[in-house]
């Protein structure tokens, strides 16, 4: 793949070096005190990992890369939500990103991938999240997604998240904790973490939406048919968008798994456990898909057939009307000679014939399944 820009120690492009200028010279003036010291920071958490142990310490970002620098196998895990364009250009500017990934990372409009910028890889994934409901309805939401991005770098790992969807704090602390091993592999086991932590996250996701497939697929086929056309294409809709988190990840994961030399032999091992993760979500997400328009071509099948039993009650009532209309239409012609009405019991013979017809009619269609 060609590069375009620049890799750590490269100058950037003339265009984006003085967009970046003119942002890092804001971003001075603030901290000669022209702007809000308060103002809020998109930095979550900067720490330095040195054989798999964090060192003690609170570290800006720049001194955090500047530390990990003067040890060898030491490395810098920062964690960042939902940044502005201006801190992204200060830190593209410490840490060497390029100009594409960065506006990517501002942005969050991307689908998940898998690039190479010099000595830094640059991963893109969706976060997905399952958004309790009382009841699912027509305007319910389903599921929430997000987005996260990676930079790798051989002494850093950036991590940029987007929305509420899995929160990072929990993987900081198990890998802390639990995982010093891993930690000692470098900035490709803590992308590995916030893979399988997304990964997982669809993995429950899944199974949220099954149940609220059962409901929907309950209220299809039940006798009072309480799920609406409305709550299936809309439980559709949301599971499209739970799609395009899911699906497109598989090339990513599949060139981390492929690769060599870049990712260490014994995290691509534990990449491959994610790869088989989201290799089941891929499937369920395509059965639920299956699935619904099963239960929608149901649905729609149980509407024609319903619209057609009404057709025929209405038919066979007003064949059961067209009886007394006929009779009345021939009473009502005014004829001079018409022997049954001087009879004295052609009223009663009357109305006791069409009520006999009336009554036969009636069980005529009502045995044959009209009425």
């Amino acid at each position: 793949m060609a590069e375009r820009g620049w890799t750590r120690g490269r100058p950037l492009g003339a265009a984006w070096a003085a967009r970046m200028r003119g942002l890092l010279h804001n971003g001075e003036h603030a901290e000669r005190g022209d702007s809000d010291d308060s103002a809020p920071t998109s930095v979550v958490n900067c720490g330095v990992y040195a054989d798999g142990r964090r060192m003690p310490g609170e570290f800006s970002p720049d001194e955090a890369l500047a530390e990990a620098c003067r040890r060898e196998g030491a490395f810098v895990w920062l964690g960042l939500h939902e940044p502005s364009a201006l801190e992204m250009a200060g830190i593209a500017r410490t840490y060497g990103l390029h100009e594409l990934a960065v506006e990517d990372a501002v942005k969050a409009e991307q689908r998940p991938k898998l690039e190479q910028f010099g000595d830094v890889h640059f991963l893109v994934l969706r976060t997905a999240r399952y958004v309790p409901h009382a009841e699912l309805t027509e305007s319910s939401q389903v599921v929430e997604t997000g987005q996260m991005m990676i930079f790798i770098g051989e002494q850093f790992v950036i991590t940029v998240r987007h929305g509420d969807a899995s929160e990072m704090a929990p993987v900081r602390a198990d890998l802390e904790s639990q995982r010093a091993v891993l930690l000692q592999q470098g900035p490709w086991a803590v992308a590995y973490a916030v893979t399988d932590r997304v990964v997982d996250h669809y993995l429950e996701v899944a199974d949220e939406v099954e149940a609220d497939l059962d409901i929907i697929e309950e209220g299809v086929f039940s006798r009072e048919r309480s799920a609406p056309i409305q709550q299936v294409y809309h439980l559709k809709r949301e599971l499209v968008e739970f799609r395009r988190a899911v699906v497109p990840l598989q090339r990513p994961l599949a060139s981390i798994t492929s690769s060599q030399g870049v990712v260490p032999k014994e995290i691509r091992r534990y990449f491959r456990d994610v790869q088989d993760h989201l290799t089941r979500t891929v499937e369920q997400v395509s059965s639920y898909d299956d699935l619904l328009n099963s239960i929608l071509q149901a649905r729609l099948a149980q509407v024609t057939v319903d619209q057609n039993n009404d057709m025929r009650k209405i038919a066979s009532w007003a064949a059961i009307a067209t009886v007394w209309t006929a009779f009345a239409g021939v009473y009502g012609m005014n004829f001079d000679y018409m022997p049954e009405t001087e009879w004295r019991y052609g009223y009663p013979a009357l109305i006791a014939l069409l009520s006999g017809v009336t009554v036969l009619l009636y069980r005529a269609l009502r045995r044959n399944g009209w009425l």
